[in-house]
């Protein structure tokens, strides 16, 4: 890679890694597994992960699975996970591909997605809701997760990412031509993913043409930005890692500025995705209200908002979809509470999404003692609270990838939990690593 290239991807925001992956004497089927804020009310699939995993070099043992975050032996799960990544280090399991970025080839029940290893710089990135940054949080960052994450980074060698960048290439021209060049590159791992994680290939990027292609796709992308609210990466998943990451460089520029700026800690090593990458699913998360009258919380809803229409609708599952659909300009969702069932179209001043609506009828429950919430994956499995008590379901609408960087440069960033980016099993594994001290 030649210096001017290099700073061209520095003016985008990104940079080439050191990436180092296990050796071919690793069993990568057993060293790669899901990111750590999955099942995080599933010990037994952890469980299940760590019988796998026993006795052998494995990410299990550099990760802190967040199912157990709460446990009396917090620290010293920290203390041997630092242990564990010096170990590994100086085992010499670790083979470093040197200046480069990795092609991700992701094979899901959602089909072939595709991803690039690239390293963020987060001096432009900021979780801050009305944040202007090249790097831009999607939902809601809850400050308090912070503090226990940096807990786990701050005496950390070594990064191993979970997090998922989206990119909005509708011409497809950053990732895809890469793609279409899998024959030439050079494939560095290629394994099965236990428990159902599909399968994973990655392809070495590191010759100049290659490199110039993703320099040229960035530099258009970043010439079609608004400068007075420019995205140009948003976040998909791990917002709160990269806040963590974020959190710790900050306080090292406090400390020492000039060695934080030349400093590995400087950057985050993440997944990039182009957000039209049909493999990509995104599906909304549902919103149930517990023990909570359907007078209250319609009462609560018009002060948010002004409801244009509240039909009556019966529907299954594969039908409440297609019943939120609608191009006029409404902001669409559903409500259930027994057998009673509306599609509400409204209409906001503030907010052009669903969410960010019924997030304030949220704050507001919750502040008078009126509510309790929880956020449900699936509809079936929303409607069924709506069955008994006065539970009341809230059916949102998908996310549409054609107005996601729209919707967060209107309503900032989205509220906790709006959408997912496929099933659990379907998330990020970890295989590549970096050095950040």
């Amino acid at each position: 890679m030649t210096k001017e290239q290099k700073d061209r991807l520095a003016y985008l925001g990104i940079r080439e890694s050191d990436i180092l992956l296990p050796s071919d004497s690793v069993d990568a089927s057993r060293w790669a597994v899901v990111a750590c804020d999955q099942f995080s009310s599933q010990k037994d699939y952890w469980h299940q992960v760590e019988a796998i995993t026993a006795d052998c070099w494995s990410t299990y043992n550099l990760i802190f699975p967040e199912c157990y975050l709460e446990d009396e032996d917090r620290e010293e799960r920290i203390r041997k996970i630092n242990a564990n990544m010096n170990e590994y280090l100086a085992s010499g399991i670790f083979v470093t591909y040197k200046d480069c970025f990795i092609l991700v080839e992701r094979m899901t029940e959602s089909g072939t997605r595709y991803g690039l290893m690239a390293s963020l710089d987060l001096e432009n990135y900021s979780y801050a809701p009305d944040s202007r940054t090249l790097v831009r949080a999607t939902e809601g960052t809850i400050l308090s997760r912070i503090p226990p994450r940096k807990e786990i980074r701050k005496n950390a060698p070594l990064e191993l990412p979970h997090i998922m960048v989206l990119l909005n290439d509708r011409k497809r021209q950053i990732i895809e031509p890469l793609v279409a060049r899998r024959p030439a590159l050079k494939c560095i791992y290629d394994t099965d993913l236990m428990l159902s994680g599909g399968h994973l290939r990655g392809y070495l990027i590191d010759s100049e043409d290659d490199i110039e292609i993703i320099i040229k796709g960035m530099e258009d992308l970043y010439r079609s930005l608004d400068m007075n609210n420019p995205i140009l990466y948003a976040m998909g998943d791990g917002n709160h890692s990269l806040a963590t990451a974020k959190s710790l460089y900050e306080d090292q520029k406090k400390e020492n500025r000039q060695k934080a700026l030349a400093s590995p800690s400087r950057y985050a090593l993440v997944e990039l995705e182009n957000i039209y990458d049909p493999a990509l699913c995104f599906e909304a998360i549902h919103r149930v209200f517990f023990n909570t009258s359907l007078d209250d919380f319609v009462s609560e809803l018009k002060k948010h908002c002004t409801i244009v229409s509240a039909d009556e609708t019966e529907a299954d599952e594969q039908d409440w979809q297609q019943k939120l659909e609608g191009d006029d300009g409404y902001i669409r969702f559903a409500v259930v509470c027994g057998k009673d069932s509306r599609v509400y179209k409204v209409t906001s001043d503030r907010y052009s999404l669903a969410a960010s609506i019924i997030q304030q009828v949220i704050d507001s429950l919750l502040q008078q003692g009126k509510t309790s919430v929880d956020y449900i994956h699936g509809i079936p499995s929303t409607l069924s609270f709506a069955k008994t008590g006065e539970n009341i379901a809230v059916i949102l609408p998908d996310i549409s990838k054609e107005s996601f960087f729209d919707d967060i440069k209107a309503d900032g960033a989205f509220p906790r939990k709006t959408f997912s980016i496929g099933h659990a099993q379907e998330k990020r594994y970890y295989m590549e690593a970096r050095k950040i001290k």
